[in-house]
């Protein structure tokens, strides 16, 4: 059974919007950091947002910053990316990640990283295709 299930991909007009959703089943969300990265083809994957464990701090690539957002559902134990604006250089797959963080230690819970090498655990990928 994979750790990290993703879904809500698919085909989306551009200008569109779209949210992924990454449900956690062996582990809190709410102490890990997780990060969204996307391949598009012929691409390097690209780290496009993260969240620290605590949830306040949040980063985002330049490619998407102003359009998509990422929350979290504790309950639910999880993630989502909502993503507006789309366009057509947004498609690619999009993979949910995380890595367990000591949720007492306020420095590690605080920040997070964009860099694919900081993640345990992955997701199997969601394909997004942004295109009239």
């Amino acid at each position: 059974q994979l750790q990290l299930v993703e879904s809500g991909g698919g085909l989306v007009q551009p200008g569109g919007s779209m949210r992924l959703s990454c449900a956690a089943s062996q582990f809190p969300l709410d102490t890990s950091r997780i990060g969204w990265f996307r391949q598009a083809p012929g691409k390097e994957r690209e780290g496009i947002s993260c969240m620290s464990g605590s949830g306040a701090f949040t980063n985002y690539a330049d490619s998407v910053k102003g359009r998509f957002t990422m929350s979290r559902d504790n309950a639910k134990n999880t993630v989502y990316l909502q993503m507006n604006s789309l366009k057509p250089e947004d498609t690619g797959i999009y993979y949910c990640a995380t890595e367990q963080v000591v949720p007492r230690n306020t420095a590690t819970m605080s920040v997070c990283s964009r860099a694919s090498y900081e993640y345990d655990d992955w997701g199997q990928g969601t394909q997004v295709t942004v295109s009239s």
